[in-house]
């Protein structure tokens, strides 16, 4: 099995194995997420695979929820110490919070929501509605641009006092 494959299998199955492990302790979904201190519907999502794989940053509180060490959490999600993508101590002041992604969540929803009016994105397609595929490509190249921006933002908008010594 090529590495590509791998990752698509860990990518495919991080979800229930982490509603497994959630089960085995007897966790309900807002008692794991409480703990972890990241919304119960947030949780729920990625359980059901309505979301990728959270960062690093999110594993590491799914893993407090769970009460794993973050190695386990990393290992299920296919994250190993030798990819760029591990996490790291410092944080910069442009990186999205909690707060953010629920932002973007909303924003995300309510745009996918408007493709299902009758003065959608359908024109697009000659007046056809759009496959689930079109859709979920749509929405992630939406929740990419999205994210981007509010990165750029903080970026420009945050003032220096806030910006712990980087530029």
């Amino acid at each position: 099995m090529s590495s590509t494959e791998n990752l698509r299998n860990e990518v495919l199955n991080f979800g229930p194995k982490i509603k497994e492990i959630r089960n085995k302790k007897r966790f309900t979904v807002r008692q794991a997420a409480l703990q972890a201190g990241i919304s119960p519907s947030f949780w729920s999502q990625v359980e059901n695979k309505k979301r990728e794989i959270p960062k690093p940053k999110t594993l590491q509180k799914m893993a407090t929820g769970l009460r794993i060490t973050d190695d386990e959490i990393f290992k299920l999600a296919g994250i190993t110490k030798d990819q760029n993508n591990f996490p790291t101590k410092g944080s910069h002041y442009y990186d999205l919070t909690e707060k953010d992604e629920r932002n973007i969540d909303k924003e995300l929803e309510d745009m996918m929501n408007g493709l299902d009016s009758k003065h959608s994105l359908s024109f697009f397609q000659n007046g056809q509605e759009l496959s689930d595929q079109d859709k979920e490509l749509l929405k992630a190249s939406m929740r990419q641009t999205l994210e981007l921006s509010k990165q750029l933002a903080k970026r420009k908008f945050t003032p220096k006092k806030y910006r712990n010594g980087e530029e």
